[in-house]
């Protein structure tokens, strides 16, 4: 096919943190694109991308640092204000639905350059599913980094060496398989030998139940495991009918998490959904059976919060030494579903202590207190496998991205449905559905 000269995309390189080595097209859909599509694409270089630059010119990309020539740019995670040019089109994370502070003004520059924004996040199908996601590889290096964590904080709060300390943090594998290959090990060290006596019964639970979950169940799965219903955790615990040569997971759906408070009322899911007002958590009378939490559920402000700072000082004032060590918080969502979340680590600085009795924060681990890991970008731990999952997923998008008309109004922008559902801002204005985001640049300076 011949090229077109208006069907030029940028791939723009990712510069949030050193870390951050995905790629949102890998070079062998580049390839298919440019051959069989005909686009034109232009890739800045990068040093750190998982995949090399002459990857890239070796199928047909063109490398440039300069990619005002591309209408339409592309990455991962957020663009820096500075970098955001005028009248582009532009396709990333943005996370601004939610009203996050930290990229208002980065969404109030966009409008201002009468940008088009496009979120993967928003493009779903009909039933309101998720199509392009990193949900999975984040659970994976998510539930990695906790058998990590929970390794390291036994070791310093305890003085007890678990099998988990022959785990690393994902980051510091070559490969998931590599991972895996270690977690097998370390399942059959368990499986064979047991656990310390204290730290039996292991238990992790698993707040939800979607991808991310299911990414991070994946890997506990390497050990040898057995799964407790959540209305039997208190009588398995009290009947001490565990094994050390097991470790056990439990996982959370909404109607374990919350409660109506009205208490002749019976728990319904799209009642939950629909009016989250009426509900509350309920998920405090688990706490004192976990030894660690995956945080795995999408939250926003009107719904409850299932781990409270309260919940956890109570949980202390009863037991100087609980059970419950480390939470690994995947949906990084400040001060939300888990409160005691505070802020977002990164991989080379991945966990702080919170002190419940207190209120106080210290970076690091720490022999007293819950450690948690916030790590925004997890999926970049693992960014091999998490670039290919991710461009499988975006690629058959790409053509229909590319060959759109963005001058015409919002109505006539000829998308296919799933990607149109995902454009935020129309050339600076929010299109219809997002319009109640309009409150969350007010008395933004850019």
């Amino acid at each position: 096919m011949v090229r077109h000269s208006g069907w030029r995309i940028g791939i723009r390189r990712e510069d949030k943190n050193i870390w951050e080595r995905r790629a949102p097209l890998i070079p062998s859909h580049v390839h298919d694109l440019i051959r069989r599509e005909g686009l034109e694409i232009m890739v800045q270089p990068s040093q750190i991308r998982v995949f090399t630059n002459q990857e890239y010119e070796n199928v047909g990309a063109i490398l440039s640092d300069d990619l005002s020539s591309c209408p339409i740019i592309i990455g991962i995670k957020e663009i820096p204000v500075r970098l955001l040019e005028h009248q582009k089109v532009y396709a990333f994370f943005s996370h601004t639905t939610k009203g996050q502070h930290h990229n208002r003004p980065m969404l109030k520059t966009l409008i201002q350059n009468k940008c088009t924004l496009i979120d993967y996040e928003k493009i779903t199908d009909d039933q309101g599913r998720r199509l392009v996601f990193f949900g999975t590889q984040a659970g994976q290096a998510g539930m990695i980094d906790g058998f990590w964590v929970y390794g390291q904080k036994i070791k310093l709060a305890r003085e007890i060496e678990t099998p988990f300390l022959k785990i690393r943090q994902a980051c510091h594998y070559g490969s998931l398989v590599e991972a895996k290959e270690t977690l097998r090990r370390v399942g059959q060290e368990i499986y064979q030998y047991g656990l310390p006596e204290s730290e039996v019964p292991f238990i992790c639970g698993f707040l939800g139940y979607g991808h991310v979950s299911q990414g991070a169940q994946e890997i506990f799965d390497l050990l040898p495991t057995e799964e407790i219903q959540p209305e039997k955790l208190a009588a398995f615990y009290k009947d001490r009918s565990w094994s050390a040569h097991r470790v056990y997971k439990v996982i959370f759906k909404e109607e374990h998490l919350v409660e109506p408070l009205k208490p002749s009322a019976e728990f319904d899911l799209q009642d939950y959904y629909q009016y989250p007002h009426k509900y509350r958590s309920r998920f405090d009378a688990y706490l004192p059976y976990l030894t660690m939490i995956i945080n795995c559920v999408y939250w926003s402000p009107e719904y409850p919060r299932f781990v409270t700072r309260e919940n956890l000082r109570s949980l202390w004032e009863k037991d100087k030494n609980p059970r419950l060590q480390a939470i690994v918080d995947i949906s990084c969502d400040i001060e939300g579903s888990i409160e005691i979340t505070n802020r977002v680590t990164t991989p080379d600085n991945p966990v702080y202590t919170y002190q419940p009795l207190t209120g106080e924060y210290r970076d690091g681990f720490q022999p007293e207190g819950i450690t948690v890991l916030a790590i925004d970008n997890l999926p970049a731990e693992i960014p091999l496998e998490s670039s290919v999952f991710f461009s499988l997923a975006l690629k058959p998008f790409i053509p229909a991205l590319a060959r759109a008309d963005y001058s015409v109004p919002f109505d006539k922008l000829a998308l296919p449905p799933p990607l149109k559902r995902a454009v935020i801002l129309h050339r600076g204005e929010f299109t219809p559905a997002y319009r109640y985001m309009e409150k969350f640049i007010q008395n933004i300076t850019s």
